[in-house]
């Protein structure tokens, strides 16, 4: 029997870093097997560009790596529940397995909002498994957003 390994401290760490950069903390971490292929946080702000969500950046950063469009038989591990802009990036990258923290009924696109996954748009569906360190992961976007406030 394989022992499953979480890969969430990881996201948990780029979301930190994320947050230092005064991005919306999330972060993001595809593996495949027990190679970690790639990480990224939130660069929105940074780069100036709308599409730089961690989990864009990091399937970005995999494909790159392994010179392929496609991300079969990897898995993404990310703080917080994928907007549909990333949801749509997670189907036609084959991400295999999707595994997020907290949930997002603002913005999210898995299980909230538009449910991309369960559009026949979506030609690929992930395994999802969410709520991996959720209570964390919501506690950091919530920090941020209080600190933002004043």
């Amino acid at each position: 029997m394989v022992e499953f390994t979480s890969y969430m401290e990881m996201a948990l760490e780029q979301a930190r870093t994320a947050a230092d950069r005064g991005e919306v903390p999330v972060g993001a971490v595809i593996v495949r097997g027990e190679m970690v292929l790639a990480v990224a946080g939130n660069r929105t702000r940074e780069l100036n560009d709308p599409t730089a969500h961690a989990e864009v950046l990091a399937i970005r950063a995999a494909c790159d790596l392994l010179q392929t469009e496609r991300l079969t038989g990897c898995d993404l591990y990310v703080t917080l529940e994928p907007c549909p802009m990333c949801a749509m990036a997670i189907s036609a990258a084959r991400i295999r397995r999707l595994y997020f923290g907290a949930s997002d009924s603002k913005s999210g696109g898995v299980l909230q909002g538009p449910r991309v996954f369960e559009h026949s748009q979506a030609h690929h569906v992930p395994e999802v498994i969410d709520g991996l360190r959720a209570q964390e992961c919501e506690a950091m976007l919530k920090a941020f957003f209080a600190a933002k406030r004043g």
